[in-house]
């Protein structure tokens, strides 16, 4: 299986978390917007035909939640990818609105 690296960048209002597959040029990414210092809302998912089916979108979907979880803000779901891994894991509840 390919490694995952997922880095974030974000400044006050925005951010954006981008998945890098090692053998791949493309990358898969999740953008956010910070609506106050403990909301947080993802608002798109996106992964490249290349990389679908290697669990990128799923990778993306856990980091923001562990970082929420790390970091003390709530997830507002407008993704309609992140909404639907949300619905599968009811263990998210405590940071998914």
């Amino acid at each position: 299986m390919s490694s995952i690296t997922i880095t974030r960048v974000d400044n006050d209002t925005k951010g954006l978390y981008v998945a890098q597959v090692d053998g791949f040029d493309e990358v898969g990414e999740l953008t956010f917007s910070r609506a106050s210092p403990t909301l947080v809302i993802v608002d798109h998912t996106g992964v490249p035909d290349s990389l679908r089916g290697k669990g990128v979108g799923s990778a993306l979907a856990e980091r923001v939640v562990a970082d929420a979880r790390a970091e003390g803000f709530r997830i507002v779901p407008l993704c309609p990818f992140f909404k639907a891994q949300a619905m599968r894991h009811p263990d998210w509840a405590d940071v998914v609105q």
